[in-house]
């Protein structure tokens, strides 16, 4: 059928230390796409193509896709499939080592990201260069986890260090049942698009992700704590700082919005030697 890549025909086996669960659900994958809303001006960045169901959907609406695969028999796969279609570049590597400068500044990214090394890639997608617009296929844990709001069960260091860079929202989820093999829980497909003004410097985001990562290992602790612990100040020095920030010292972690985790982690520069 005309604009069907070919392939071998023989499918590598799945290999569990890669994470592989592949989507076959041909109106869930179109939703996924819709949801990255690619143009024939646009450059894609796909992580993980896998057996290229997705490929194929942004092959038809992206002006260039590059797909970074791993696993060296699926790659060759791949690019046997696509010889003949210089506009879809198969990278074989590791997403997580792979320079994206080389893509431009304006691209896309979307992928179905193994669960294991969920968080890695999410960061690294918010890290210069950061994409226009992103969609990830991920645990619907993680989604909720991604979208959650100040005071909710689901509420951590995920959600702070994401929402400091990009607005996320859940697109839709999708049953274990549409994967083969099936996972042992739900996905969901979240869209993340950078902020035109980051809370927190992009340079600053490493010490920023350690600094939330650290209070949130003190969660069940009262802010005045945590800070003394992670930081070594004085309960009055702690209690400066909280005080000019317009937090109360007996807040906790989970209460603490974004934007005021990114106003503690400014004043600790300022004052904190």
């Amino acid at each position: 059928m005309p604009g069907t890549p070919r392939g071998r025909g023989r499918r590598p086996p799945v290999l569990k230390k890669f994470g592989q669960h592949f989507l076959n659900d041909k109106k869930i994958l179109t939703a996924i796409v819709d949801a990255l809303a690619p143009t024939a001006h646009d450059v894609v960045v796909e992580i993980g193509p896998g057996r290229g169901s997705l490929t194929q959907i942004l092959a038809e609406r992206a002006g260039r896709v590059v797909a970074v695969e791993i696993d060296r028999a699926l790659a060759a796969n791949l690019r046997d499939a696509y010889r003949e279609r210089p506009q879809v570049e198969i990278v074989e590597g590791d997403f997580l080592e792979t320079d994206l400068t080389t893509v431009g500044d304006d691209y896309l990214l979307i992928g179905n990201v193994p669960y294991n090394i969920t968080t890695p890639i999410v960061f690294k997608a918010l890290e210069p260069p950061i994409p226009r617009r992103s969609v990830f296929l991920v645990q619907r844990e993680v989604a909720e986890r991604m979208s959650a709001n100040a005071g909710d069960e689901d509420y951590g260091a995920l959600t702070i260090n994401v929402a400091v860079v990009a607005g996320v929202e859940q697109v839709l989820t999708v049953p274990a049942a549409a994967f083969s093999p099936p996972p042992k829980v739900e996905s969901a497909v979240v869209r993340l698009t950078p902020l035109a003004n980051p809370i927190v410097s992009l340079e600053l985001l490493p010490s920023f992700r350690t600094f939330v990562q650290a209070a949130f290992g003190l969660r069940r602790k009262q802010m005045l704590r945590v800070l003394r612990s992670i930081r070594g100040l004085s309960a009055d020095e702690a209690g400066a700082v909280l005080k000019t920030a317009g937090i109360d010292s007996s807040a906790r972690p989970e209460v603490v919005s974004p934007r005021e985790f990114a106003t503690i982690f400014e004043l600790l520069g300022r004052s904190v030697k």
